[in-house]
């Protein structure tokens, strides 16, 4: 199996954005997150948005194409900007997500939550298809079991939804524990949510993983914690200009986690 999916990087080391970094010995154990790390949940986002933006509808007529869009872009920034609002809203994504597009038609003077339903839930429906796995996600996962490396996942948001795609792709199978956070009443970046992965693999902090996209979530408290933290930068994209919060490597697929 590992021979089919471990890419060529070769050597005590490899490039990882232009810098040498040394190959880690395997963990004791790994904490992982979900979105953006496992699944791909957010590259077909705005194609979803704008498909459900351009709706046709009655009160819609008079709007501009793409403007709804645009003017619903804006307000989910502004509405996912806030780290309190966000904490609570995520608990209930639907809904959440009526309540932007709600302001959003608001802004343009049009006041039907009937219609920000329709135009919301549409949006929810469509990016359902577009979740799938990251190439070599699961192979990675597999992989990591045969090696003995207990795994545990951490996700944020609320437990039917999150439950929904672990089932999906049966992603159960693979973990010693599942924390997510509607069903733990705290997540991400909770101390504690990271001090729960510790104690269900019964493993120390410095010798132990964790595994994720957010440089806030997976990365700055872990790190505060003790734990060896890996930024999955699946675009490639690199740190963003001026970011405070330093990885203790990056990877751009869950692969290169495989010892070569």
């Amino acid at each position: 199996m590992l021979a089919n999916i471990v890419p060529k990087v070769g050597g005590a080391a490899f490039q990882e954005k232009g810098r040498t970094v040394p190959e880690k010995p395997l963990p004791d154990g790994i904490l992982i997150d979900l979105d953006d790390t496992i699944i791909s949940y957010s590259a077909f986002g705005e194609p979803c948005w704008e498909s459900a933006c351009s709706l046709k509808h009655p009160r819609l007529a008079e709007i501009l194409p793409g403007h709804l869009y645009k003017i619903v872009r804006e307000t989910r920034n502004w509405f996912w900007s806030d780290p309190e609002r966000h904490r609570i809203n995520r608990q209930n994504m639907r809904l959440s997500q009526r309540r932007v597009v709600n302001h959003a038609l608001e802004r343009l003077g049009i006041d039907d939550w009937e219609l920000a339903t329709t135009i919301a839930d549409r949006f929810i429906e469509e990016r359902k298809q577009t979740i799938l796995p990251f190439p070599g996600a699961i192979e990675t996962l597999a992989a990591l079991q045969d090696l003995r490396i207990p795994m545990v996942l951490i996700t944020n948001g609320a437990s039917v939804p999150q439950r929904e795609k672990i089932s999906k792709f049966a992603l159960q199978q693979y973990f010693t524990a599942i924390f997510i956070e509607g069903e733990c009443g705290y997540g991400k970046p909770d101390k504690r949510i990271y001090l729960d992965g510790l104690d269900a693999l019964n493993t120390q902090a410095e010798n132990t993983w964790m595994v994720g996209d957010n440089l806030d979530w997976e990365i700055r408290v872990p790190k505060e914690l003790g734990i060896y933290s890996i930024w999955c930068d699946a675009l490639d994209e690199g740190l963003p200009e001026g970011s405070d919060v330093i990885p203790d490597r990056i990877i751009t697929s869950l692969i290169q986690l495989l010892p070569t």
